[in-house]
This record gives C-alpha cells, structure tokens and sequence, in this order.
C-alpha cells in the first residue's frame, strides 16, 4: 500500500489538491482511502458529505474519514492515563480537572498518526492519502515518532527498575502513587508503535510527502522552509503541487502587476526545486466541492502522470571518503550558513537550522570518530570526520 501526504501552508488549497488525487486514482480502478489529521477539518466538505473518525465510503473505490484525535488519544493511552489522573490529584482537594491537565500539547495529533499504522497492516487500500494540517503542525507531528520514541527508549528501562526497588517505600514516603507494571507494559506498546511508524513513514518506497504551494514569495519561502526540514528528518519529498495559478486573461486590467510576480514566483519555484517533479493548477471558475471538479482538477494537475507512483526519490544523505577524511554529506537546500548549529556528544551528532532540531545517531563507520570541520556548499552540508 502506498502511502502520500499533503502539507503546504493554511490556505494553498492542500485539501482540495489531496482530494482531487484520490478522486483521480479511485477512478482509474485502485481502492484509496483518504484521512484529514488536521484538526479544522475540511475534508467532508470537499466531498459535501459530514465525515467521521471510521472511514465512510464516499464513491466508487473512494473512501474518506476525518481523524478525531480525542477518540484516539483514548485508544492510545490505555492504563497510563488512569495513572497520570491518579498522580495529578494525588494532592489535590478538588477542582482539578485532570482530563483537562492529560492533554499534552502534539500527543493528540500524534496518536492520530498512529492510524497510518493500522490502515497500513490492515492493507485492504492501494493508497491511502494523508491530509495533513499547515506546516508547522505538520513538521511538530512528523519529528514526535522519533524524539518521544527515542525518549521512552531511553528512560524507561531506568524508570521501571528504580520504580519495582524503590517503589513502595517512596509512595508511602510522599503519599504519590507509582506506576504499576501494565502502565509499563503500555508504555512498552506505545513505544512499538511508534517504531512501527516511524518505520513506515521513513520507507520511501511507501512513503510520499508532497507540497502544495502558490505562486506568491511568501508561500513559496514556506514551502522551501519545510522541504528543507522535512529533508533534515529523512521524509522523502517526491512532488510539488503549484496550486491557484491564475491564468493571464483574468489578471488584466487592476490585477495587472500580478503577471510579473506570480511569473516570477513560478520562475523561482522551477529553478529551486528544478530535479523535483513539478505540478500546477490554475484557478478554476467554480469551488472544489463536488466530485466532477475534483476529477476536473486532477486531470490539470496530473495530466498522463500517475500519481500512486512514487514520482521521485532524493538522497538525503550519503557517506563518503575524501581523502584523509569521511564525510557525511546532508541535502539540506534553501538554507544558509548561519542558521547551522551543529555539535557532537560520543555517536551523536546534534543539528539544529533555525528553530529545526534533530539528534542524529552517526551511521557505524563514523561511530568513534570525532568531528574535524563542516562546510556547506550547493545545498549540501558536508561534515567531515578524521579516519
């Protein structure tokens, strides 16, 4: 099963975009199921039927839902969340309200994703589309697997034996309960899960993210913005989808100054992003909200390519030796110089662009050897290792 997200900033049109594919390819006979992680969901309204968290058959082969992260919160939580409401009124004497207290900021729409991992084992779609919230969102909610996977990896052997020897005395110490062992043992499930998902999502043979954008600056230094992240987190972008591209009949007269940047921003979108396959639609004469616009559209956008397939595959990154020297050399685009932090604790390297973290374990030929410098040239940002 094939498995591709749209992400773009609020307002380019993603969910009609995504939409309009899985219109295009139930059509052509393949069973698609398409879910909406955004949380103001507009999804059933591209299709004009109220959607919910199961999937709902929509058209022939077309299937639609829209994620209800609460409903998944619930499933994803298990005993822990009877244990965190246990110690947040541990000593409280009324008026908390711990449902309230449970809702973490990104666990929700994380557990959402866990979805993914279901539909994907399940496997009775060909594809399944992914309407992803705006870009932020999407870039806090695609970095959760592997930070909080790492976190639960890295905390809970230690956790649970200090807990099983230390336990009992420390709850009648403080008079806090301490987690028993199926809390541990959920923890433990929820830690597979996100290895499963993070396993899926990192397969690029099954994986897609595409991004939508228009031809305005603003947009398209967002979309170049989260191309380069989504490439610091190993996602493999495979197309960019230039939506509301007005066409020029319909810019004369006040509108006029609009040809030369809208031409100048379609210019800078097919140079910067010129190996990567390019997609536009013009703006139509009628709303994307009914199944004949959106086989419409997915005509303009497509044409005769099929978007199942992965359109394209970009190294992300690559080790190689250059002398006296490894290198890991890291696709980074569309940044500069001074927004890289970069430093090393042991197998660990620590990269950070902009507001961007990522903690990378370095591959085993570089394990044991030490960072001697780092250059960024042409997109690449090429670290050098002593051999």
């Amino acid at each position: 099963m094939r498995i591709v997200l749209y992400t773009g900033k609020g307002g380019v049109g993603k969910t009609s975009v995504a939409a309009a594919t899985a219109v295009k390819v139930a059509g052509e006979g393949k069973k698609v199921l398409i879910m909406s992680t955004d949380q103001a969901h507009s999804l059933g309204d591209s299709f004009g039927v109220p959607l919910t968290n199961e999937p709902m058959e929509v058209a022939k082969n077309l299937w639609a839902l829209e994620i209800d992260s609460i409903v998944e919160g619930e499933r994803a939580w298990g005993n822990m969340k009877e244990y965190m409401k246990q110690f947040l009124t541990a000593k409280a004497e009324g008026g908390i309200e711990a449902e309230e207290l449970l809702v973490f900021p990104g666990l929700e729409e994380l557990f959402s994703l866990f979805r993914i991992t279901e539909i994907h084992e399940q496997n009775q779609y060909d594809l399944l589309i992914v309407d992803c919230a705006p870009t932020g969102e999407t870039l806090s909610l695609l970095k959760f697997p592997e930070i909080f996977g790492n976190f639960i990896r890295n905390a809970l052997p230690m956790k649970k034996k200090a807990t099983k020897i230390a336990g009992p005395m420390v709850e009648k110490v403080i008079k806090i309960p301490m987690p028993k062992e199926n809390v541990f043992d959920d923890i433990e499930a929820l830690d597979n899960k996100l290895e499963k998902l993070q396993t899926i999502m990192m397969d690029k043979s099954v994986t897609s993210i595409r991004i939508v954008t228009t031809p305005e600056r603003i947009v398209i230094k967002e979309a170049k913005r989260n191309f380069t992240c989504l490439h610091l987190f190993g996602y493999n972008v495979d197309a960019i989808i230039v939506n509301k591209v007005y066409p020029r009949s319909a810019l004369d007269g006040y509108f006029s100054k609009w040809i030369s940047l809208q031409e100048e921003g379609l210019k800078d979108i097919k140079e910067s992003f010129d190996q990567i396959p390019l997609f536009t639609l013009g703006l139509l004469d009628s709303e994307l909200k009914s199944m004949d616009t959106l086989e419409k559209a997915s005509e303009l956008i497509y044409d005769k390519s099929n978007p199942i397939e992965v359109l394209f595959q970009d190294r992300i990154f690559e080790v190689k030796k250059d002398q006296e020297q490894y290198v890991l050399a890291l696709n980074l685009p569309f940044a500069t110089k001074d927004q890289f932090e970069l430093s090393q604790k042991g197998d660990e390297l620590l990269l950070q662009i902009n507001n961007e973290r990522r903690c990378f374990t370095l591959p085993d030929i570089l394990k044991g050897k030490e960072v001697e410098g780092a250059s960024y040239e042409e997109g690449w940002l090429n670290i050098r290792f002593a051999i």
